[in-house]
Order: structure tokens, then sequence, then C-alpha cells
């Protein structure tokens, strides 16, 4: 099966109340791991990749042929996007666009409002033209993914009106609004706005997304998707099962010194993880 933007399958998961997981891609075996897990839970999926993980492993057109190889090899029968996270300028989403991308999100939340939009504006058009999906941002979601730091002093909720005029104005096909979630690991618990979530969602009928899936308890993710949240972003839990995985296999075997023997068992540590988020978010057997 080719890959495919996210824009249907969002819609999908919107209609039919459930969310579909964005797994970040951080090397080969947590792509195998990903596509695997898709393909046991019948689950469509987003393959997230930020700027610094393409340039880890080698650019964004060697992640695109990695997973469309993987995807042959597997014989894929479920829906894969692959979507550019976080990126930081329309230069970054045309490069990606341009390597095979199906969709690519641009992070315009650090700026003013009005060069929010019009970056915004200009991405749209030009993925549009190519078939490719588009998430904005709006408001400032704390915490540290790859290239990308917020502390807490600077973390903002996003406006609802705010949200309303950058979707109305831009034509994006979801919307990412900061509303308490945050990137890598929570100090306490989520403290997630769901009455702005509600209006947001209200206001702009697009499919939202929650950044920081990691830690939110399960009521929390319910109650999120009750409320229109279609894509929820995972990738510190993976990368935290695969090291402890690797960790106790070297505790248990000093002398080892195979990757591949280390970096098997993380890579099934991190298809677990992702099937039991697959299942919390209800994408399982929606393929």
């Amino acid at each position: 099966m080719p890959l495919v933007s996210m824009t249907e399958m969002l819609k999908k998961a919107n209609k039919e109340k459930y969310a579909v997981g964005q797994f970040n891609l951080n090397n080969l075996e947590f792509t195998q791991a990903i596509l695997q897990a898709a393909e046991e839970e019948k689950s469509p999926v987003i393959l997230g990749v930020s700027e610094g993980a393409a340039r880890y492993m080698g650019g964004f057109k060697l992640v695109v042929e990695m997973v469309k190889a993987l995807m042959e090899e597997y014989g894929t029968t479920v829906p894969v996007a692959i979507h550019l996270d976080h990126g930081s300028s329309f230069e970054k989403c045309a490069k990606a666009i341009h390597a095979g991308f199906t969709s690519v999100m641009i992070d315009g939340s650090h700026l003013p409002l009005e060069e929010n939009i019009a970056v915004t504006k200009k991405v749209v058009e030009l993925a549009h033209m190519f078939g490719v999906s588009v998430e904005a941002e709006l408001g400032r979601i704390g915490g540290q993914e790859d290239d990308l730091s917020v502390d807490d002093a600077e973390a903002s909720y996003a406006i609802p009106s705010e949200c309303d005029r950058l979707v109305r104005e831009t034509g994006v096909d979801c919307f990412a609004p900061a509303l308490g979630s945050v990137h890598g690991p929570y100090k306490g618990e989520p403290k997630l706005g769901f009455d702005r979530m509600e209006e947001v969602m209200k206001l702009t009928g697009v499919p939202l997304v929650l950044h920081g899936g990691t830690g939110i308890p399960l009521k929390d993710i319910q109650k999120a998707i009750s409320l229109g949240t279609a894509k929820i972003n995972v990738n510190t839990e993976n990368q935290m099962s695969s090291a402890k995985r690797v960790r106790e296999v070297l505790k248990d075997n000093p002398e080892m010194y195979d990757p591949r023997k280390y970096l098997g068992p993380a890579r099934e540590a991190i298809k677990d993880t992702v099937k039991g988020k697959m299942r919390d978010f209800g994408s399982s057997g929606r393929a």
C-alpha cells in the first residue's frame, strides 16, 4: 500500500471517535517496530519525523525510502502517513514534501499570530498541490523534544478565537492547540484544558492534535478523543521502553557487543508499547 496523507485517516477517526497515533522514528529499529505494530493491530499509523531525527538518519529522502522499502518487505496493508514533526520553516516543509513526505507540520507557534498565519498559509498552498496534509500549532507546548525546548514560563494556552482565525485563514487539515500537554516526561499530573479543547473543536471543525501523549492518563486520553482529538503524538514512552530494555539486556550480558542482540529486544519493547497505545487510542482494527 502506498504512503497516504493524514487527511482521510483523521476525518474517519474524528467521525468514529478514536485517535490515530503519531509515533516518532529515531532509527531503523523504531521504524520496523512501529510498522510491525500497525500491521499486527490493523491500525492506521502516522510516522513522525523531526528535523533532528531526519538529520541523524541521513536526511528526509533516506527516511522516506527506508519506510517505503520496509512497507514493501513487510507487505504493509494499513494506511501509513509519513509526517514532518515541528517543521521549523517553509523551506524545511518544502524539502520534506519534495522528498516524499505525505504530511507536514509547520510550527509557527513561536511567531506573532499574523506571521504564524502567513507562513502556515504558504505551506498549505504548496502542500495541497501535492496532496500533502498540513498540521499547524498555536500556543506554546512546554518541555523538550528533539531541537524544540520550551520552559514552563514560556508555555502558554492557545486562545480559541485565534485558533478559529488561523484554521479559517490557512485551510490546515488538522490543528494542535497548546492546552496543557508537554513534550517529554510530566513532572506532575497532566492538566489538560478540556473546556478550551471543546471550544476550539466547535469553532474550527478540524481534527485536533494532542502533542506530548506520553504519561497522560487513559481517562484523559479518552476525554480528549471525545472532544475532537484525532491524532495523539507519542515519542518519549517509546524511547524510554527501548532504553530500559537495552539496559536490562546489557546488565545481564555485560560481554555482549553485537548490536543486533540488544537492539532486537529494544525493537520488541517499542512494538509492545506502540500496540498498547493503539489499543488505548481505539485505532486497533480500524484500518
